[in-house]
């Protein structure tokens, strides 16, 4: 059941809340708080072509942008072939089965938890794309931040540099199949969001070109900066203050490095392992953990009369599934910001690991270690919502730092735009050097 932005309204000011169950009231008041947010807007080649010039995925990616549907789809697709057969050619989700699943494979522990190539692809993911502004001319989701030694060369991007150099891994052993490194960066971060158990399986598209030329600089923020600047700095990336606070949800899976180093690994929830919403909660909470480190970012959202509701919303004991769909669709648009030819690209959602939509942590896994470290892994003692047992904390990570560092669509039909290999336009690294989109 869908309800109207004034029903919702309505009901939650009206105090009908025995009406609705308890999850359908919590889904009305996460609805009302987010109601004031502007409206939303199309971006690159979408805001100019008629309905009629639309293709079967700028409809669809349409809809997203403007929250007429979810980014989010926690259904799956088998994707048959082997890679360089005739049948696998045809098929343009077929080598990024394969590569998600390559992916998928460096980004899990083995107590089963996303671990740190995980946080770093996703926070790799944000750093691409968030360079960019309504008033920009270059930047966004276009790969430039390996293409352009962006990864070394810029001290927001510390930290990075193993999940940089495994994208050029990637795209040597890939860039045959027509895959750009502009889409891999959005993959791995949607492979290092979905494998975190509870994480959101964000629909998926590609067809991005790349670029070697830099993005433009001071626009990816940073720890310490006001409600205020955060705000209007996502503001001028086409995202309201509700959607900047979905997508700083990812700090529920992420740890810091070089904000403290004293505290160098120490993560920002409970549960680093997991994508739950305990992040939200103890940001709020006074008697939290010492060792949860509090960015002044987040405690300054989490205080902003134009964000509080929003964040307290989503740290409800009901929040969980409007937390993943808010994040999915928000990062949808994150993920195009700067595109320019959004109505090409193919939806290849299928390609992605399954939904995990439960995980127990027994007392035993409590000590095991992730695969790519020395390390504790984070486990929640026997509850996805717990807190970590003692002596488990992580020592170090490549995780994110400040603000970048039952599903709706779980038998959603095939990806719309489906198209074969051949036809899809793509652009090489080599192809925009100089003469950016």
């Amino acid at each position: 059941m869908k309800y109207t932005s004034s029903f919702i309204l309505i009901a939650a000011t009206a105090g009908l809340s025995s009406a609705f169950s308890p999850t359908q009231m919590h889904e009305v008041k996460v609805r009302a708080a987010r109601s004031s947010s502007v409206s939303p807007q199309l971006l690159g080649d979408l805001a100019t072509l008629s309905e009629q010039q639309l293709t079967s995925t700028g409809r669809a990616i349409k809809a997203i942008l403007l929250k007429q549907d979810s980014g989010l789809d926690t259904g799956s697709a088998p994707v048959n072939g082997e890679l360089g057969s005739s049948q696998c050619n045809e098929d343009v989700c077929c080598v990024w089965k394969v590569i998600a699943d390559d992916m998928a494979k460096t980004m899990v522990g083995s107590d089963r938890q996303c671990n740190s190539l995980a946080r770093a692809a996703i926070r790799l993911g944000f750093h691409d794309a968030g360079a960019w502004s309504t008033e920009s001319e270059v930047g966004g989701a276009d790969g430039s931040i390996v293409l352009a030694g962006e990864c070394e060369s810029r001290a927001e991007n510390n930290g990075l540099q193993e999940i940089c150099e495994r994208m050029r891994s990637w795209f040597d052993q890939y860039q045959q199949y027509s895959v750009s490194m502009a889409d891999l960066i959005q993959m791995g971060a949607n492979v290092g969001a979905v494998v975190c158990p509870l994480g959101p399986r964000v629909r998926s598209f590609v067809g991005r070109k790349d670029s070697n030329s830099p993005a433009p600089e001071g626009l990816l923020p940073g720890p310490e900066l006001s409600a205020d600047r955060l705000i209007t700095m996502f503001a001028s990336k086409t995202i309201s203050p509700q959607g900047l606070i979905a997508l700083v949800g990812s700090h529920s899976v992420a740890q810091q490095r070089f904000v403290q180093t004293n505290r160098s690994g120490d993560a920002l929830d409970s549960t680093p392992g997991i994508w739950d919403t305990n992040f939200f909660r103890q940001v709020l909470d006074p008697k939290a953990s010492p060792r949860i480190f509090k960015l002044q970012s987040d405690v300054s959202l989490s205080r902003d009369q134009r964000t509080t509701d929003v964040w307290s919303a989503y740290a409800g004991a009901q929040a969980q599934q409007s937390f993943i769909d808010d994040y999915a669709t928000e990062y949808v648009r994150l993920s195009l910001l700067g595109v320019q030819n959004i109505n090409d690209l193919i939806e290849c959602t299928e390609a992605l690991p399954p939904y995990i939509a439960s995980f127990a942590v027994s007392d035993s896994n409590a000590s095991s270690r992730p695969v790519d470290s020395d390390r504790p892994s984070c486990s929640s003692g026997g509850s996805t919502s717990g807190i970590l047992p003692k002596g488990s904390w992580p020592s170090s990570s490549n995780g994110l730092q400040g603000l970048f560092s039952g599903a709706r669509h779980a038998n959603r039909p095939p990806a719309a735009g489906r198209k074969p290999q051949s036809s899809v336009p793509r652009a090489g690294n080599q192809e925009e050097g100089s003469n950016p989109r």
